[in-house]
């Protein structure tokens, strides 16, 4: 192949894996490419949580101005970090296939769950922050920040009992302790497990090379459950779980949305065939705004702009 594609990705341990990733698979259908790690925004503010800053794509937005400027010519993300909502001229060009979608705890023992001794748990997410406090409304939970590696570290730095992270992050990287804590309970970030990559919209030479690399179960999955995501307008500033799993012909679908504190909870689970999916999350996500979804998002949103 002639040309050879610039990758731009992050420059953590996480975004480097995933992207030396899809380099090793374009390489396995003929493609010659180059990586080009770029600092996000993200990565550099670690003194507030994700959602005082409020940036849309935090830590995509440096890779969507190199691929726009002609820097790179397709970028690497987790998917569940990336708006719903494309930058115009940048397009959706494969979903990998998913790796686990759980949550899980790293905890310094867990027989503080079971005890009535104070407890910390920390989590940069309002997502697993509010299910956490739904089900321990009695623990306190701080803000964490900074790449899989150094919430590891302030894990160990600070006198918290335990924080969250997604398995996946840390199963690929080679991180994972042996005896976490599945958190099997609580609904997963829309898309979370997937890798996603994008190209600009003009670049048919990319997005040739890309499709070698799409998974269709992984691609319907995070489709509907950004879906979802998109039509509740929640991004990054609500507690908002989705998870939608393909089983033969039929998906079946798991939808939360929290309030900040946990203490309020609208669920829905429903399930189609797979021929009848366009469509499927917006509808999941109006039966949630229905059933007092609207109020509490707009709840969130004023408790959201007061922080700001």
């Amino acid at each position: 192949m002639s040309k050879i594609i610039r990758i731009g990705t992050r420059d953590s341990e996480l975004a480097l894996w995933q992207a030396t990733t899809v380099q090793q698979k374009l390489a396995e259908h003929g493609y010659d490419s180059t990586l080009v790690p770029i600092k996000s925004t993200g990565d550099q503010v670690l003194d507030k949580p994700l959602y005082e800053l409020g940036i849309t794509g935090i830590f995509t937005k440096t890779l969507d101005i190199a691929m726009i400027k002609g820097q790179v010519d397709i970028a690497v993300h987790s998917m569940k970090d990336v708006p719903t909502q494309l930058p115009k001229g940048i397009v959706q060009a494969a979903v990998l296939e998913r790796a686990v979608t759980e949550d899980i705890l790293v905890h310094k023992g867990s027989e503080f769950l079971d005890s009535d001794v104070p407890v910390t748990i920390a989590t940069g997410s309002l997502r697993r922050k509010a299910q956490w406090l739904h089900k321990y409304p009695q623990h306190k939970v701080v803000d964490l920040r900074g790449n899989v590696n150094t919430r590891l570290i302030k894990l160990i730095e600070n006198d918290w009992q335990g924080a969250i992270f997604a398995k996946a992050g840390l199963e690929r990287i080679k991180l994972l302790p042996k005896d976490v804590l599945s958190l099997d309970w609580m609904v997963p970030a829309p898309a979370q497990g997937a890798m996603l990559t994008v190209a600009m919209e003009h670049d048919d030479f990319s997005r040739k090379a890309l499709e070698h690399l799409n998974h269709k179960e992984s691609e319907l999955a995070t489709k509907v459950e950004r879906e979802f995501l998109r039509t509740l307008e929640g991004g990054c500033t609500a507690p908002i779980g989705a998870l939608a799993q393909i089983n033969t012909d039929t998906i079946v679908f798991t939808g939360v949305l929290f309030s900040l504190d946990g203490k309020q909870r609208i669920s829905l689970e429903k399930s189609i065939s797979i021929n009848e999916i366009n469509g499927f999350g917006a509808d999941c996500a109006k039966e949630v705004l229905a059933q007092g979804g609207d109020k509490l998002m707009e709840a969130i949103r004023n408790e959201n702009s007061a922080l700001h």
